[in-house]
């Protein structure tokens, strides 16, 4: 969604909203309406609803206060406290510029979508006039709901609880919403705000209060969100970002969530330098990161993505212990420095280990938290998920959980389909030691994949051993007593290969059995630099391999893409920003395309194409037979289980 202008919310129009939005806050009346009534029946917490729809709202005369409420917080809370305590002004404070923001922009609104014009003529209306007024106000109240409670979030969640997990037990939705004008949807939301913090097991810190807040305007926006497709008149709404003053805060349209301003996680700094080995895994996490640095704020877009070189979802797997959490930290170290050198937001955003949830639905709506914000197009987004075999298991194996197939399917539907954006400014690397765990349809996204396999050669070995004893040697010089090796200088030969070339051996022909056999019997009839090679190819294999489809073509056309586009970046463009990091898009892509033809010089498209369609398709076999393996070790296992007992128990007989 391109927004195409950005409009100042200024502070001082604010401040002269305030004294309505404190107005609000002292006295709202709201009339329930039937049906919030009758919700408590078949609730899950029948007690909080129960409490809720027999809640005095039944005369339109009855005021409630939410300021009022909060200072009778703090008599129940704090007894001996003079001041308000500190979470209870926040919140206050908090609610108070929300619905500020939130009337600022029904009014912007207004102005815009031409329901200030429709409203001066209210009198002399026709049907349908009536009816676009109606349409019109429905669309201006659901916005400044939508405005206070994005806000609200924007300011308590820094000061709120890590875990809200506790609170949302607590929770149990909000009855009703009414959209029908900006004066009742105020009171509405404000009266079941007020009901919930007079329940006395809904508070019992003056913490809970800004904790419960965050989790009620979040069930706001979600609400808000499932109602967005019935909203008419809403062009002046996406088409435009409305940013505070002086502040971070900003609206653009409904698409910015607010899980979505996901915070930086911190990691240990580690250098390439440091990771022993890995040599293809290595190179692979320095293209990731020159290609993620290539995004292109104003255009929203990555010239990379257009050129074929880019892995909005990628692999890397191997045995336990060859570095798959350094080379995590080592990616999330280098985009960091360049990001910083660069002035460019940076997100690291691992997947929580805490993911699966005992709720039904609960880890459907965790994922969704956890993927939201990477659909922002205002920062870089690293998205590890460390032993991704835990979380995204293959779904039709025995005992796996219902959170597990959850997790997968909101997996799926954001990484390809109707909810998958990708802006070219965030990656997600799935790290795992067993790949054959993976459900298929996951590793069928991977659109890039490497192996971590640790240390392989004689200076990998001497290097990884002076990494561990050059920390005596630098506190006890003389200590460690022994001769080096020879001509070699230490980590010499750690550092980043000059492109993929350089790595792998020239695959001519398949390693893994059952694809060779396929591979010769296609050759028979086909040379490898037909096209109908692999058209044979690939229908040969899906005999053999019945999940194998054409989103595996495609990932082996990407591999191709990918290196095609497998170039450095010179380093005087990372020295001087200006060379190419801050030129507009089109010129960035056509700097690209130079430097694309330039390496193609001595590449030869029906080698490159063969070699990938090699690496890939031997890469689908032994995942599939090591899957395969494990399962006949464990059946062959079990057997001898009940051998041996069997023998156990004859022998007891005699």
């Amino acid at each position: 969604m391109e927004h195409n202008s950005t409009f100042p919310i200024k502070l001082s129009e604010l401040a002269n909203l305030r004294e309505e939005a404190t107005s609000y806050l002292k006295g709202v009346s709201w009339e329930q309406g039937a049906k919030a009534k009758n919700r408590d029946k078949d609730q899950k917490d029948s007690s909080i609803l129960l409490y809720l729809s027999k809640a005095n709202g039944t005369h339109a005369s009855e005021v409630i206060s939410v300021s009022k409420t909060i200072l009778s917080l703090k008599k129940r809370l704090l007894p001996d406290s003079v001041a308000i305590p500190l979470h209870l002004n926040e919140a206050l404070y908090a609610l108070q510029e929300g619905i500020a923001t939130g009337i600022w922009l029904k009014d912007s609104y207004s102005d815009a979508s031409g329901l200030t014009a429709l409203n001066e003529r209210k009198a002399s209306f026709d049907a349908s006039q009536r009816r676009e007024y109606d349409s019109k106000m429905q669309t201006a109240t659901a916005f400044m709901l939508y405005g206070i409670a994005y806000r609200i979030l924007y300011d308590l969640k820094p000061v709120a609880s890590e875990d809200l997990s506790v609170m949302k037990n607590k929770f149990a939705g909000i009855p009703e919403l009414s959209l029908m004008s900006p004066v009742k949807g105020i009171s509405c939301l404000l009266f079941y705000l007020d009901k919930y913090l007079n329940h006395p097991e809904i508070i019992t810190s003056d913490k809970d209060v800004v904790d419960f807040t965050v989790v009620f305007f979040e069930a706001v926006i979600t609400e808000i969100q499932l109602r967005i497709g019935a909203l008419e008149y809403t062009e002046t709404i996406v088409d435009r970002t409305y940013k505070l003053e002086k502040s971070e805060f900003a609206v653009s349209g409904w698409e910015n969530v607010f899980e979505g301003t996901a915070k930086s996680v911190e990691f240990n700094k580690i250098q390439f330098e440091e990771i022993v080995g890995n040599r293809d895994a290595k190179h692979f996490a320095r293209r990731l990161t020159e290609r993620m640095l290539s995004y292109d704020f104003t255009a929203k877009k990555n010239p990379f993505q257009e050129l074929g070189g880019f892995m909005p979802v990628f692999m890397g797997y191997g045995i336990p212990g060859t570095g798959k959490s350094m080379l995590i930290a080592a990616i999330a170290t280098r985009l960091k420095k360049h990001c910083d050198e660069l002035d460019i937001p940076f997100l690291f955003h691992p997947m929580p280990d805490t993911l699966i949830s005992t709720f039904q639905g609960g880890s459907a709506e965790k994922m969704v938290q956890w993927m939201k914000p990477l659909q922002d197009p205002t920062k870089l987004i690293f998205a590890p998920i460390d032993d991704a075999e835990n979380n995204l298991q293959e779904r039709t194996a025995q005992g796996v959980s219902a959170g597990v197939k959850e997790v997968i399917g909101v997996f799926l539907r954001y990484t390809e389909g109707a909810y998958a954006v990708n802006y070219g400014n965030s990656s997600i690397g799935l790290f795992t030691n067993l790949p054959e765990m993976l459900d298929k349809a996951v590793i069928s996204r991977v659109q890039g994949r490497f192996k971590i396999d640790g240390a392989r050669t004689i200076p990998d070995f001497i290097d990884q051993d002076y990494l561990w004893w050059r920390k005596f040697e630098k506190t006890m010089p003389g200590f460690v007593n022994m001769s080096g090796p020879g001509d070699y200088t230490y980590l010499s030969d750690q550092g980043l290969a000059k492109n993929l070339g350089e790595i792998l051996s020239n695959v001519e022909r398949p390693s893994e059995e059952k694809v060779l056999e396929i591979y010769e019997q296609t050759e028979k009839k086909h040379k490898d630099t037909e096209h109908l090679f692999y058209a044979a190819l690939f229908k040969n294999i899906q005999k053999a391999f019945p999940f194998f489809s054409s989103r595996d073509i495609r990932n082996i056309q990407s591999a191709v893409s990918l290196r095609l586009t497998d170039f450095d970046l010179p380093s005087e463009w990372f020295e001087d920003p200006s060379l190419y990091f801050r030129k507009d898009y089109d010129t960035k892509f056509t700097m690209l395309q130079d430097l694309m033809k330039q390496n193609m010089k001595g590449l030869n498209f029906s080698d490159i194409r063969k070699q990938e369609a090699i690496r890939y398709l031997d890469n689908v076999a032994t995942i599939a037979d090591t899957d395969f393996k494990r399962k006949v070790d464990q059946r062959v296992h079990d057997m001898n289980i009940q051998l041996e007992a069997r023998r156990i128990f004859e022998e007891g007989d005699q």
